[in-house]
């Protein structure tokens, strides 16, 4: 991957179910001044990604913040992070997949008048008995990445180009019906409202960290890696900003409300054609990014293998298509169960407390490495260090606690469980060891 190639694979790791689904949740919680929520959302990434650009030009491997922290921090918490990285990249997967399913129908239905019937289309939880679309998507996506590195780049590519032209479509209709009174209140729940709304609009940005897993694929990483993170994440903002503040409809009417982008679309120009245009961009924008969380995951979990932490079925290439075949196909298993048959609003804070944890610890690991390690070649350096890395610490902290008790028992739980696996499996069987 070029840096063209990385930059578009950012954005298509992050740009999907987020704003196309997600914005309904944040909507609901912060009211119009999301925008606000989604401008510290970015803060938080903003002061993270200057790490990660940091330590993916001096560590350019393909374990992202397992591999950071394995070099900062050490072995047990590299483990942590890598089991935080599990439950990230596993549930973010399976609601982009859900989300997915959703504009599927929305687009089946400005086209045809009708719906996949709701049993085959929601699991359980919510009415139906498997989601089939979600599991649709993340077969489809495995079956590219095996076929090599190159496809899947230009896949994302595409992918990403397309989905920018629909999110600007989507700004240029909104604006053309933009009311003043929409805006108003513009934070009815206060400052309250907008650190909830934060930490929903947050889940908008996961996958960002998904660049520093191409490390061992990208020419030139050193150099391309930082640059790739800071503009897709600048991108990202703008974009998320501009979609957020088109005032065309009030967020009492968008809050909570699925498919709310076709929604919008449809109530300002009378039609179900321009609803169905967005519809097909969000569907190609959430397949985007399974693709790329995918990618990321199989590539963490070979780092974990070749550290012999987990088993190495994941660490094994084919020497075909140099990917990690069986590993993908595993993956690809396990995530496909839970995006048929639960429903994900119950875990979408434990996700969003574990993303954070692991930011956090990236953060802790740029500090570690420059004291232990002042002469490592490093291609980009954090300014203002260490007050940024500090700064990006105290709001992961800050968002993890606007989470609430209910995903900190969690988060906890899980823990739990990741240092009893460590402590049978990981730690006797580590190539540390």
């Amino acid at each position: 991957m070029g840096l063209f190639q990385l930059i578009c694979f950012g954005v298509g790791a992050i740009v999907g179910t987020g704003i196309f689904v997600g914005l309904s949740d944040s909507v609901a919680q912060a009211g119009p001044a999301v925008v606000v929520s989604f401008i510290l959302a970015a803060l938080t990434c903003v002061l993270t990604a200057f790490s990660f650009a940091e330590l993916g030009g001096a560590i350019p491997v393909a374990g992202s913040s397992y591999s950071f922290a394995y070099a900062g921090l050490g072995e047990g918490a590299a483990f942590l992070v890598g089991w935080c990285l599990l439950l990230e990249y596993g549930v973010s997967v399976a609601a982009v997949a859900v989300g997915w399913s959703q504009y599927v129908n929305e687009l089946l239905h400005s086209l045809t008048g009708h719906q996949l019937p709701h049993v085959l289309s929601a699991g359980p939880a919510d009415g139906g008995a498997v989601n089939l679309p979600a599991v649709l998507v993340i077969a489809l996506a495995c079956v590219l990445l095996v076929r090599g590195v190159r496809e899947s780049a230009r896949a994302t590519a595409a992918m990403a180009l397309l989905k920018l032209v629909i999110l600007l479509l989507f700004c240029a209709i909104g604006f053309s019906a933009f009311r003043a009174g929409n805006l108003l209140p513009f934070a009815p729940d206060g400052l309250g409202g907008i650190g909830a709304g934060t930490t929903a609009a947050f889940f908008s940005y996961i996958g960002f960290d998904a660049i520093t897993t191409a490390g061992e694929e990208a020419r030139d990483p050193r150099r391309s890696i930082p640059i790739a993170i800071l503009v897709c994440i600048g991108l990202v903002t703008v974009l998320y900003c501009a979609v957020a503040a088109t005032g065309a409809v009030g967020g009492d009417r968008v809050g909570g409300r699925p498919a709310a982008l076709s929604y919008v679309v449809n109530e300002v120009t009378g039609s179900a054609v321009g609803g169905g245009i967005i519809a097909f961009g969000a569907v190609v924008a959430i397949a985007s990014v399974v693709l790329a969380v995918l990618y990321g995951q199989s590539r963490i979990l070979m780092s974990m293998s070749r550290d012999g932490l987990v088993p190495g079925v994941f660490a094994r290439v084919s020497p075909r298509t140099s990917t990690p075949v069986a590993g993908t196909l595993i993956i690809g298993v396990v995530f496909a169960v839970p995006a048929a048959f639960c429903s994900l609003d119950a875990v979408v804070g434990l996700c969003t407390i574990g993303t954070l944890a692991t930011m956090a610890a990236v953060n802790a690991a740029l500090m570690v490495l420059r004291r232990r390690e002042p002469d490592l070649p490093r291609t980009f350096r954090v300014p203002l260090y260490p007050v940024l890395p500090l700064l990006g610490i105290g709001c992961c902290v800050y968002l993890m606690y606007e989470t609430g008790w209910a995903a900190w028992a969690q988060f906890a739980a899980f823990l739990a469980a990741g240092c009893a696996l460590y402590a049978t499996y990981g730690r006797r069987r580590s190539r540390l060891s």
